[in-house]
């Protein structure tokens, strides 16, 4: 379902599931991040479902996500709070990981440094504190060796809208980029 106009990434309130018709294969990312075949195959068949929360508390936005899979499986929790600072992490799908997130504008060092991947195709909707119109995300796995950079905003295709991630995941000297798409599943329950 396209995302209705009053959810935007300063919005994401909501349940969205993974749209696998129009995402890039996770397959590929998941062996490369070092996740085991059964849990690579059990997520590969399972309808992801993300519930966000997005609230901004003394200034500061924090983004809670839980993913749950077909049938109520435990997904991962992400906790992100859009300063920068380094946070710890240990996820039962990918151990223990280092991440930071922030508000993120098209133009500047920050944006000058993505991959020219990441930078295309995204709907200009400036909805941030300062009128961002994405979110930047990274993810360090220093146990299996691999660096993920995520954009995170909305495109449309086909005319209609999609919460978009565009991911860049590298160990060593492999390089994988995907697209991840999302339909609105409706407000949190």
């Amino acid at each position: 379902m396209a995302a209705p106009a009053e959810y935007t990434i300063a919005n994401l309130n909501g349940q969205w599931v993974l749209n696998k018709t129009l995402s890039d294969a996770t397959e590929p990312v998941l062996t490369l991040q070092g996740v085991g075949w059964l849990k690579r195959k059990a997520i590969g068949l399972a309808t992801i479902t993300l519930s966000i929360t997005e609230k901004v508390v003394d200034g500061l936005t924090i983004i809670d996500i839980e993913s749950t899979g077909t049938g109520g499986i435990q997904g991962t929790a992400e906790h992100r709070e859009l300063n920068w600072s380094e946070r710890e992490h240990e996820d039962h799908v990918f151990g223990p990981l280092t991440g930071q997130t922030k508000w993120l504008d098209n133009k500047g060092a920050d944006w000058d440094a993505l991959d020219s991947f990441q930078k295309e195709g995204w709907l200009d909707e400036r909805v941030g504190p300062n009128g961002e119109p994405h979110i930047l995300t990274t993810a360090v796995s220093k146990t299996n060796g691999w660096t993920a950079i995520q954009v995170w905003g909305f495109t449309e295709l086909n005319g209609v809208r999609y919460y978009t991630r565009k991911v860049v995941i590298t160990k060593g000297s492999e390089v994988l980029k995907v697209r991840i798409f999302y339909d609105f599943a409706g407000p949190k329950a």
